[in-house]
């Protein structure tokens, strides 16, 4: 008990979490209900999230993502999410959002949906004191030209939100790599975007190559760059944060063993390390079961805890002046 208390009141961002993925088949059902046609049974949503490979996960995501139709459900979904970070004692979160499978797959207007999204951000930092960065997310496998609408909106809508603060490439990177995307990521670059990539998860370090060579700053999951001692020692170098969620990595199968986890390699070599949920409906955990996995299932004591949580304030696109506070925040607590 005194090390979940000590987590839960433990101050720390998430860096790494997909918006729809944080839907429960519970609040599923509540959504089907404002549509038309019959409403899901609770049996029938939860059928939604099951799968057994990486392929599987992503028809579910995909699932999940088309019970969201209007600006009410994005409201709605945002302030859950919004409400369990909180309980966590988690004070600022960096959120994907697919605006690539809003347009791809759904072909309608994001802004709509996007003002649901600010509402709720707003009255969540105005009454739990949490704040939220959005990324917009590309699928991959969708190609250059549809990621382009996605940067380009990004950009399009930051002045108006600062709120929007990067852009990123997820999907299927077993069918298309990094390199495609070179253009484009120096156009958002120069936009005043960040840059993330998720790189690694399925494939191999050349992976995590291509997304260091076009100019991402973080890293989704790195999953294989224990595999090549030269990529290594440069992200431990340059500290490259990585965005680690265990949980994920065996649930979608790319890790096959909690043991063959490198977690505690990558922190051990000096990474920058951060520990997220990424799709915790999806996953069945959230970010304060990831440290507490850390703890039982990887050893980290409290002070190490102290230490992931400080990287994940470093490794995230706050002010410097918010980022000493909360740095301050957790070296205080006792």
């Amino acid at each position: 008990m005194g090390s979940s208390s000590f987590i839960r009141r433990l101050p720390k961002a998430e860096l790494h979490l997909h918006l729809e993925g944080t839907v429960t088949p519970e609040t599923l059902v509540e959504l089907s209900a404002r549509h038309s046609g019959p409403p899901l049974e609770l049996a029938q949503a939860r059928a939604l999230y099951e799968y057994t490979d990486f392929t599987g996960f992503l028809m579910a995501f995909k699932a999940v993502s088309e019970h969201l139709r209007t600006p009410e459900d994005y409201e709605f979904v945002t302030w859950r999410m919004l409400e369990r970070l909180a309980r966590q004692g988690v004070v600022h979160a960096e959120v994907y959002v697919s605006v690539g499978v809003i347009y791809y797959w759904r072909r309608c207007e994001f802004e709509p949906l996007f003002l649901g999204m600010e509402r709720a951000r707003a009255r969540a930092e105005a009454e739990l004191g949490i704040s939220l960065y959005w990324i917009f997310d590309a699928v991959r496998h969708f190609g250059p030209e549809e990621a382009a609408r996605v940067f380009r909106k990004a950009a399009e809508l930051r002045p108006q939100f600062p709120s929007i603060v990067g852009i990123g490439i997820g999907g299927d990177e077993r069918r298309v790599g990094a390199e495609p995307f070179r253009e484009l990521y120096a156009e958002a670059r120069d936009a005043g975007l960040r840059l993330t990539a998720h790189a690694g998860e399925t494939v191999g370090p050349e992976s995590i190559w291509g997304a260091i060579n076009i100019g991402a700053e973080r890293l989704g999951h790195a999953l294989s760059a224990v595999h090549d001692p030269e990529l290594m020692d440069l992200l431990a170098e340059r500290q490259i944060a990585v965005e680690i969620c265990v949980t994920s990595n065996l649930r979608t199968g790319c890790c096959p063993r909690v043991e063959d986890h490198p977690l505690r390699r990558y922190f051990d070599s000096g990474l920058m390390v951060t520990l997220n949920s990424d799709d915790p409906a999806l996953f069945q955990s959230d970010l304060e079961d990831e440290y507490c996995l850390a703890r039982k299932g990887f050893g980290f004591t409290e002070e190490q805890l102290r230490e992931l949580a400080a990287n994940s304030i470093e490794a995230s696109f706050l002010q410097a002046e918010r980022k000493v506070t909360l740095l301050r925040r957790i070296e205080s607590l006792e």
